[in-house]
């Protein structure tokens, strides 16, 4: 499926979907890439002095038939060459899991990354997570077992202030998850995939998570936090997590909250609009 803009300055996107949304998102807004298209699509139409375009494929990897999931990750040879960003997107599947198609996957983005030098890679939750996993860093549970859910203020870096062009010193996103990366990942903990002497900024963190997104000049910048959320997503996504069982009774003070907070208006948008800056290469000079 792809959703398009055609341009001379139009960006092709690559989104791996590595879940689906709750059924009534996906029949109202479409799949994560969809959403993640409109998304970026907004952002990009608001830019000054232009619109940044997008073009936007999607491809489904996930493959677990007991949950009625039969996707494919696809082949490097698979990727065009007119890709100019790869993101993946948020799962309810943990991205230091040993499942087969999530160890596919990584292959996949290890063999992208060291062969296609001026790809671009960024990943919401999940592909976050998955991300920093490939470049070496540690993904694990929460230490208390507790979830970050719904609209979350993170206390921006240096970094941040610059990639999102701001003053504020705090930014806001919808969470939801359990796991984080504990650390950035530095060229010594990445196999060989960063150069000595690579630059690895973490761009904001929060009191639950010290993570909360990894910027690369160039190459990388991710989002622990759910940028294409809105409340009824959140609602949602809690919904589908109870009943897996994910989320249980000893979270239900976590949840209470969650569904408190998850109407207040949050900064998606600017996220959104600072990682099609990057995918466009306007943030060139941010290290």
């Amino acid at each position: 499926m792809t959703s398009s803009a055609t341009s001379s300055d139009t960006l092709r996107m690559l989104v791996l979907e590595t879940d689906d949304p709750h059924p009534k998102t996906l029949s109202e807004r479409g799949s994560f890439g969809q959403i993640f298209h409109d998304l970026f699509e907004s952002a990009g139409s608001s830019h000054s002095p232009h619109p940044l375009k997008i073009e936007t494929s999607m491809h489904f990897v996930v493959d677990d038939a007991g949950e009625g999931k039969f996707g494919r990750v696809p082949r490097y040879e698979e990727i065009g060459e007119d890709v100019g960003a790869i993101l993946i997107s948020g799962s309810m599947y943990d991205a230091h899991g040993d499942d087969e198609w999530i160890l596919q996957l990584l292959q996949l983005l290890q063999h992208l990354w060291s062969r296609r030098p001026l790809l671009k890679f960024s990943g919401v939750c999940f592909g976050h997570q998955l991300l920093n996993r490939m470049l070496g860093c540690q993904v694990r549970q929460h230490a208390g077992q507790k979830w970050e859910l719904s609209h979350t203020e993170m206390n921006l870096t240096p970094i941040g202030k610059k990639l999102f062009r701001t003053d504020e010193d705090t930014l806001a996103l919808h969470q939801m998850h359990q796991d984080q990366v504990v650390d950035a990942p530095t060229p010594e903990t990445s196999n060989g995939l960063l150069e000595p002497g690579t630059r690895v900024h973490i761009w904001a963190s929060s009191q639950h998570t010290k993570v909360q997104g990894v910027y690369i000049r160039d190459r990388l910048f991710t989002s622990q936090g759910h940028l294409g959320f809105d409340d009824t997503m959140v609602h949602r996504q809690i919904q589908l997590r109870k009943e897996a069982g994910s989320i249980d009774e000893s979270d239900k003070m976590e949840v209470a909250q969650a569904r408190e907070k998850a109407h207040l208006e949050h900064d998606g948008v600017v996220v959104a609009a600072a990682i099609l800056r990057f995918f466009h290469g306007e943030d060139h000079d941010v290290e």
